[in-house]
């Protein structure tokens, strides 16, 4: 995989799937765009992601609360041009449904959906303006399988992979793919509310464990890179074998 001259904008950059991807973007040559609400772990980001990447190619940081409209939109200013877009940030509230609250539902819609949304608006036609480019949508096993106290989430995930086809239809003739892995339980911080769950999770993963982050990150590369140039429009399941069984 090669990334030489290109932009990469990550979501949910300060943490997990999202720190090691743009430290794997940076070791092949990208010029990296850290986000996320966090001021302090995204500087630190930055400065692991500048030890990898070449001299040609800097990091730098660009705070954004994806819950907030109006920080979505100072992203999108602040950032520019991209050749690369990955919708990884995600927010999750996990409680029944009779449990959940107006705002975390809003939120998730926010984070989830309506945030990659407004990305996508922006960079799209802008990359299908340079000559092409690459989206890569974080999905999760939940958007195709009931999962009692993730109703909302799931929700908002399965509309995420509903939106990739969209775009892959509405951008391919402009030469931009749009793709989305679908995870299974991966090893970051935000599984921590769900750690007395993980057991039963990798029980009814035929590889017997769960993903670490850098694994998603492989995935997400490939997407992005040319050694994938004829596919767009796939939700591929990075979980294990997860969704391959009942």
């Amino acid at each position: 995989m090669k990334f030489h001259g290109k932009t990469v904008l990550i979501t949910g950059a300060t943490s997990g799937i999202g720190r090691e991807t743009a430290k794997l973007f940076a070791q092949h040559g990208a010029a990296v765009i850290v986000t996320g609400r966090d001021d302090t772990r995204g500087k630190a980001v930055v400065a692991e992601v500048e030890e990898l990447a070449p001299e040609n190619a800097p990091a730098r940081f660009v705070a954004a609360d994806l819950n907030v409209a109006d920080d979505v939109k100072r992203l999108i200013q602040q950032a520019g041009d991209v050749d690369v877009l990955v919708n990884n940030a995600g927010f999750w509230e996990l409680a029944p449904t009779a449990q959940t609250t107006e705002a975390g539902l809003d939120a998730m819609f926010a984070v989830n959906v309506k945030a990659p949304f407004l990305l996508t608006a922006a960079f799209a036609p802008a990359m299908a303006g340079n000559g092409g480019g690459a989206i890569v949508n974080v999905s999760t096993m939940v958007a195709d399988r009931g999962q009692a106290g993730m109703a909302g989430y799931g929700a908002a995930k399965a509309a995420l992979e509903s939106l990739t086809r969209s775009w892959a239809a509405e951008y391919g003739p402009q030469g931009v793919r749009v793709n989305a892995v679908a995870l299974g339980p991966t090893m970051t911080p935000a599984m921590d509310p769900m750690a007395d769950m993980l057991p039963t999770f990798v029980a009814a993963i035929p590889l017997g464990r769960a993903a670490q982050p850098i694994e998603i990150a492989h995935a997400i590369a490939y997407l992005s890179s040319d050694d994938s140039s004829f596919i767009t429009g796939a939700i591929v399941p990075v979980d294990g074998g997860r969704q391959s069984v009942l």
